[in-house]
């Protein structure tokens, strides 16, 4: 990963200069197409924002996962068939690290995902397989985990971004219709879970329900969840992780 830069140009918006930002909001990233918040590269201009691991991409990366694979960066899914990551398990719509030889599909963030994670009394490693219930679904599943040395607590790296996006709706209830409208149309992955105030009170307490799942887990290691929210944000500070992580942790 390149040092950060203030500005830059990038091939995927030749237009106008990227300005490096941090925005509390949350974003859809033009590149990979996912959700991000915290610092980004944007184009005021033209409404145009790029995850920090997303403007600054090297063109080919290994992975210690998979140590016969050479990933190359495409800014679109290879072929015609839908992909989907390998980390998060979620669909591939932008920006991608490719393996032609073994067809492994990363997003940028999830291929930049700590292999360790510290939150001062415990260690938490990134796992290619889950080898015990998720904190959160309560499944083991396919998809990358992070598990605490003491292999008593696991959370898959989708599950933190479902645990995201329950904690931004939960925030930007409280907004009026039109900035939930405007976020809801930047990033649709968000739309459908933000519900209008007439379903407020109900989908809370939904939410308080599966948050719940993952109570004891946060109460733990709530530190680690915080810096595994900053990996997956591409987000080098902590800030915002911290704000949301103190939020699931209640």
């Amino acid at each position: 990963m390149k040092l950060d830069v203030k500005e830059l140009w990038h091939g995927s918006h030749p237009q106008h200069v990227l300005r490096m930002e941090y925005t509390e909001i949350p974003f859809r990233c033009d590149g990979c197409k996912e959700a991000g918040i915290g610092i980004k590269y944007s184009c005021d201009a033209c409404c145009f924002d790029l995850h920090r691991n997303c403007a600054l991409a090297p063109s080919t990366i290994t992975h210690p996962f998979y140590d016969k694979c050479y990933f190359q960066f495409y800014t679109r899914p290879p072929g015609s068939a839908m992909r989907v990551c390998d980390a998060c398990r979620k669909d591939v719509l932008g920006f991608v690290y490719h393996c032609t030889g073994c067809g492994f599909d990363l997003h940028p963030c999830c291929a930049n995902l700590a292999p360790r994670l510290e939150d001062g009394d415990r260690s938490f490693l990134l796992c290619m397989k889950i080898t015990s219930s998720c904190h959160r679904c309560g499944l083991k599943g396919p998809g990358w985990s992070y598990r605490s040395e003491c292999k008593n607590y696991n959370l898959h790296v989708s599950c933190v971004k479902e645990l995201l996006v329950e904690s931004w709706q939960a925030m930007y209830l409280n907004l009026d219709k039109e900035k939930v409208r405007d976020i809801q149309t930047k990033i649709p992955s968000l739309r459908g879970t933000m519900q209008s105030h007439q379903h407020q009170h109900h989908h809370l307490q939904a939410q308080r329900a599966r948050l719940g799942k993952v109570h004891q887990c946060c109460q733990i290691a709530g530190g680690a969840i915080r810096i595994i929210i900053s990996a997956i944000l591409g987000d080098p500070t902590a800030i915002i992780a911290a704000v949301i992580g103190g939020f699931i942790s209640k």
